[in-house]
């Protein structure tokens, strides 16, 4: 981004580019352009300038269009839709300033906030997919108290969602509430790697470790599978608990289900290997004996050596 090279000459940029954010928030897209046309038009090398006027330009095209849907709740999807094009759109340009950014995602989210707070109704509703999307939005917004609110009644209404655990998790670690960051975003990966929207991750608890598994050759979908083995291979995903009786069995019947797919799909070996390293955990809290979890670590060599020796040295 810009806002660290941007270089000043008269003072009058950094007046420009304030006025510029405030309109980018409040969504005065055309009064924005105004305002970089005018700096522009006084010295065209000022980093950043350009780029933030395509930006404001950007969207300002989208509103004239007239393509918000009428619907509360289409109306919400459409923003942050409109969202993940336009960091696409951004991306490219490279030198957008931070500022500039935080802005437009500010308009962007609190939109989108409004527009589902009119779908979920007077009383705020108890739809746990409205109520992800009320989570995502607080989020976006800067508010990570509400957003967990929201996140944990999510969860309450809809166990087992990787969309709500790995949101929640993001929410907490984003509030340096750690423990819980990592208990949830373990679980999240162990249920659905593909559910978690790895774009939308703001945690440097997980863009570190993205960052590193991308660096052993991992792209989408591949990606997002490998995150749980090598999170529990690198400490990451460090917090754990103990299974009930009624979990052990289904990880279990997990782990032979896949085993009898697992040369047949890409994604099942890393799914697998999550299982195990998951069955090693449970086995040692428990205090169960060492044979055990040979037997576990030998299936895992057999899988793949590579895992088995980075947790094994």
């Amino acid at each position: 981004m810009a806002e660290g090279q941007l270089i000043l000459r008269d003072g009058i940029s950094v007046q420009v580019f304030t006025a510029v954010s405030l309109n980018l928030k409040d969504g005065l897209f055309a009064e924005a352009m105004v305002l970089l046309e005018g700096l522009l038009e006084r010295d065209v090398s000022i980093p950043g300038a350009a780029s933030a006027l395509k930006c404001a330009a950007y969207w300002r095209e989208r509103e004239e269009g007239g393509r918000e849907p009428t619907d509360s709740f289409e109306r919400g999807e459409w923003f942050l839709a409109q969202w993940r094009l336009f960091t696409a759109f951004a991306e490219q340009l490279e030198d957008v300033p931070e500022r500039c950014m935080f802005a437009i995602k500010r308009f962007v989210f609190s939109a989108a906030l409004d527009s589902y707070l009119a779908a979920a109704g007077p009383d705020g509703g108890m739809d746990p997919d409205v109520l992800l999307r009320l989570g995502r939005c607080c989020k976006g917004v800067g508010n990570y108290e509400r957003a967990i609110d929201c996140l944990e009644k999510a969860n309450r209404e809809k166990r087992d969602s990787a969309s709500i655990l790995a949101e929640l998790a993001d929410c907490y670690s984003l509030v340096n509430e750690t423990r819980a960051a990592k208990v949830f975003f373990r679980e999240a990966f162990f249920l659905d790697p593909q559910a978690v929207d790895l774009a939308e991750m703001e945690s440097p608890l997980i863009t570190r470790l993205e960052a590193r598994v991308r660096g052993r050759g991992f792209e989408a979908p591949q990606l997002a599978e490998w995150i749980p083995v090598y999170g529990a291979l690198w400490g990451v995903f460090s917090v754990k608990r103990e299974m009930k009786p009624l979990e052990l069995g289904k990880l279990k019947q997990s782990i032979f289900q896949l085993e009898k797919g697992v040369q047949r799909e890409w994604r099942l070996l890393p799914r697998l290997l999550t299982r195990y390293l998951w069955l090693i955990d449970h086995y040692m809290m428990g205090g169960e004996p060492r044979q055990r979890i040979d037997e576990v670590l030998e299936r895992i060599r057999e899988l793949d050596p590579r895992v088995h020796a980075e947790y094994t040295t």
